[in-house]
């Protein structure tokens, strides 16, 4: 399981991971997660109710991904702590849907679009026992719609990746 958390809000995501070496892994992952503007601003009104002036759309990112670990620092490092990079890349759906209706509504109302791309991280997992997996990744996702996506009132969105903190939890089948 993956738990992120972006500039962008919240996402949830799963992977399977294959040890090709002590230093060099391969993984596929999958995940949802929410996407808004940079120029967005959300507002809460006195019953508590969010709002953001001037949003069109919303949008959920489905990412599948297949990339390749590369463990760092092997034999320099006791096993406990084991710090790596990683790359994916691979297909993703943006779910655009309207922000003018109720969220649940407005799904069914929703249309895929479909890019490609990709990210780059660093990370480390944590603990003596292989067989169960508790990392911490750092992740850009490069996520391009290069004609744009009408996000805010007359402004397109382009980019729908960005800086994500990613905690993995894991364990060997």
């Amino acid at each position: 399981i993956d738990l992120m958390v972006s500039t962008n809000g919240f996402g949830l995501g799963t992977f399977y991971r294959h040890e090709y070496s002590e230093e060099l892994s391969g993984f596929v992952d999958f995940s949802i997660s929410e996407a808004k503007d940079d120029d967005q601003v959300d507002y809460m009104d006195i019953y508590g109710n969010t709002f953001s002036p001037g949003k069109v759309n919303r949008f959920l990112i489905f990412p599948l991904f297949l990339g390749l670990e590369k463990r760092l620092f092997k034999d320099d490092i006791m096993d406990n702590f084991r710090p790596y990079i990683n790359a994916a890349a691979g297909p993703s759906i943006i779910f655009v849907f309207p922000y003018n209706q109720e969220y649940f509504s407005a799904l069914g109302k929703g249309q895929p679009r479909y890019t490609f791309g990709g990210y780059a991280g660093i990370g480390a997992f944590f603990g003596s026992e292989r067989s169960n997996l508790l990392g911490l990744n750092l992740r850009y996702y490069y996520l391009p719609y290069f004609s744009g996506l009408e996000s805010l009132q007359n402004v397109s969105k382009k980019q729908f990746g960005g800086f994500f903190i990613t905690l993995n939890f894991g364990s060997s089948l």
